[in-house]
């Protein structure tokens, strides 16, 4: 067992971390919002801190899950940030979905310090943070990673280094394109099957056997028949992720025509009050 300690617990921070917990791992906990930090020891024991740098401090392993990259820039190198108490040797593993530029950049400042950082967003929503099935995608250094990789097995079904420094946040940009096209698709096709009279379960029930089968459709598609946006994952939080894959795109030449015009479909999603509404929500802006 490790002793670990986890930053963020937010709707995915606060399972991943409960699964160390449950397996044994002794952990502190730190959220900017301390009473979700004080639910946290209440319901699965270890403790609190009251900043980054306290969580930190004697953790062979540091887990972070937070919002974007200045979020996680704040944690690790800013006042009471993590990296000012980290034993030389430990271990920093961030599940935040951030830009490449500041895994690498974390990653330098870290080595100079003696530590290791490793990029690893994961997919799978809320509810896989919950029943413990996310995947997990990393980049970072074979040593350090050959560590982590089975205390991260407390939460997660399938864990890979990827790469270098960058290549977990860069794996899960495709990730994130992959999924707007799709979610997009799901939205017109249940659209059309309304509109042409269809009965979109029956229609889903069918094709969903055949080659048009994929997560979202299994997991979403009678959901959003029924008008019905509450099952995790916000349009804001996709829109900042597509932002950073487009961003990429820009400075590795290519080319992603389908995730621009989704993103902007979001965007209308947003100013129809969806903000935090669950990406399959695209299917509101075609059914009003």
């Amino acid at each position: 067992m490790a002793k670990v300690s986890f930053i963020g617990l937010g709707v995915m921070g606060f399972p991943m971390a409960g699964h160390l917990a449950a397996k044994g791992h002794e952990i502190c906990v730190y959220n900017r919002t301390g009473l979700k930090a004080d639910a946290f020891v209440a319901q699965h024991g270890g403790r609190a801190a009251l900043s980054p740098a306290e969580a930190a401090r004697g953790a062979e392993i540091v887990f972070a899950c937070v919002g974007n990259d200045e979020d996680l820039r704040a944690v690790t190198t800013g006042p009471d940030g993590a990296f000012a108490t980290m034993s030389k040797g430990a271990i920093f593993v961030d599940h935040t979905t951030a830009s490449a530029d500041v895994a690498r950049e974390l990653h330098g400042k870290a080595a100079v310090l003696g530590v290791s950082f490793i990029d690893a967003p994961v997919s799978g929503g809320q509810a896989g943070a919950e029943n413990g099935l996310l995947t997990v995608m990393c980049g970072g250094d074979d040593a350090p990673y050959a560590v982590a990789e089975p205390v991260i097995a407390a939460f997660a079904r399938a864990c890979r280094l990827m790469g270098p420094s960058g290549a977990g946040q860069l794996t899960k940009m495709v990730n994130q394109i992959c999924i707007a096209g799709l979610v997009e698709a799901l939205s017109e096709g249940l659209h059309f099957a309304q509109k042409a009279g269809l009965d979109p379960d029956a229609v889903v029930e069918v094709i969903s056997k055949g080659a048009a089968q994929s997560w979202q459709m299994e997991n979403r598609s009678a959901t959003m028949a029924a008008g019905k946006f509450d099952f995790g994952f916000a349009v804001d939080w996709m829109r900042k992720d597509l932002g950073i894959c487009l961003t990429e795109a820009r400075r590795n030449g290519a080319h992603l025509p389908v995730t621009a015009l989704v993103d902007q479909f979001y965007s209308e999603v947003q100013k129809m009050g969806g903000a935090r509404w669950d990406t399959s929500s695209l299917i509101k802006r075609l059914n009003g």
